[in-house]
């Protein structure tokens, strides 16, 4: 079996190798634009580093309108590192991307370009690749706010600055990480992401209550197992669709079964126990696998998720929502205002979710404003955005003084 499982991963391996060969070809042929160095005044200020395949892209995916918007001030460009994601990036994006595969590459556009500030979405070893040069500002934006242990990762001290959301990311930061000056090494940002109007690629009876139910992804270690699907999942989706009073959104982490086959068997089955009721459902089921995060947010009544960023950005919205309890005992739960105030779904509770559904939306929880202040700042229209833009063009500027949205690009 182990000579079988290596003859595969060779197989697999040896496939990839081929595709990317392949993609190199076409770029190098007919995407000549993905080599692109602008000079004079055009040259890229701001890079977005993205050194993963596009598994990953959901990583990047929510930055692309906050960029977009930046770049009305500054020359933005998205730096990708391997091929199919430079020519996947270009299709879905809109702001221009540059491919790099070699640390050869990422040396000439460095020393063509005018760069002062490089984030980085994710902890990909090979961000360490772009952080050699010294010269532009190296940010970490992360891809979401969340308890995850991820958060305050060792590793964060390798970047100049954090974005992060609000104080509350600043003080856990403090916490955890020794020798490390959160105050000074943390710009909060809020969540641009909030500010952004999207466009839903579904229809909704709003007649009916929608629950969004969105869990994360197995986890890649015993201290990551925050996956509620196999232990809460199929029976809160056989719940809410026996009820019949409801429209159901579920959307599974893009990385459900990478880990596991069983978590990606079960995204299956809830998969095709939603097709089935969908025909005879009052509400709509929706399987929700669509690229772009964020109009679930203005669809969806209440959410059900895991300890992951999706609470909290859906935290952001005020609306009501339960956070699933691991049932793992490895998984690292820290304590956490969000969590004391954010009313918990254990996995023996999943039968009885209608009922708890109806009465949250009944509720009003007090210590909600609290919370979202707490960890994202002013959630006023505009506000986050405002805040990104501020910090990011202080850092293009040299940390100068920055007046509100200055320095527009002509069109």
């Amino acid at each position: 079996m182990k000579v079988l499982k290596t003859l595969n991963n060779a197989a697999t391996y040896a496939g990839r190798r081929l595709v990317a060969r392949q993609h190199r070809k076409f770029i190098n042929r007919h995407a000549t634009e993905l080599f692109y160095a602008p000079s004079g005044d055009d040259r890229y200020q701001v890079a977005l580093y993205f050194a993963d395949p596009m598994v990953n892209a959901y990583q990047i995916r929510q930055w692309y309108e906050p960029m977009k918007q930046l770049a009305k001030y500054v020359p933005v460009v998205i730096i990708a590192r391997l091929p199919e994601s430079a020519l996947a990036l270009r299709e879905e994006c809109a702001l221009p991307v540059h491919y790099a595969p070699t640390i050869e590459d990422v040396e000439k556009l460095v020393n063509s370009q005018a760069l002062r500030v490089v984030f980085y979405v994710n902890q990909n070893i090979r961000n360490f690749q772009m952080m050699r040069f010294n010269a532009p500002d190296h940010v970490f934006i992360s891809h979401g706010e969340s308890e995850k242990a991820y958060m305050w990762s060792n590793q964060l001290k390798a970047y100049d600055y954090v974005f992060s959301a609000g104080q509350a990311a600043r003080d856990r930061l403090g916490i955890h990480l020794h020798n490390f000056d959160s105050e000074h090494r943390t710009r909060l940002i809020g969540r641009p992401q909030i500010d952004v109007d999207y466009l839903a690629p579904y229809s909704i009876n709003h007649s009916l209550p929608t629950v969004l139910y969105a869990p994360t992804w197995e986890g890649d270690r015993p201290s990551m197992n925050y996956g509620s699907l196999l232990s809460h999942g199929e029976g809160l989706i056989d719940a809410l669709i026996k009820d019949g009073g409801f429209n159901i959104i579920f959307r599974p982490h893009p990385r459900s079964g990478i880990n596991s086959a069983q978590y990606g068997q079960a995204v299956e089955r809830v998969r095709d126990k939603l097709n089935s009721a969908n025909s005879t459902a009052t509400g709509r089921l929706l399987f929700d696998d669509t690229t772009h995060w964020g109009w679930q947010w203005a669809q969806s009544d209440i959410c059900i998720t895991d300890i992951s960023a999706v609470a909290y950005d859906f935290l952001a919205t005020g609306k009501p929502m339960f956070v699933t309890t691991p049932v793992s005992e490895e998984a690292t739960i820290s304590d956490s205002p969000a969590l004391s105030k954010v009313p918990s779904l254990a996995a023996a509770q999943s039968a009885d979710s209608p009922a708890l559904i109806r009465s949250a939306l009944l509720e009003e929880n007090a210590g909600f404003k609290e919370v979202v202040e707490y960890y994202f700042g002013d959630v006023a229209k505009g506000a986050s955005m405002q805040r990104f833009i501020d910090e990011s063009l202080n850092l293009v500027n040299g940390h100068a003084e920055v007046s509100h949205f200055p320095g527009r690009r002509a069109a």
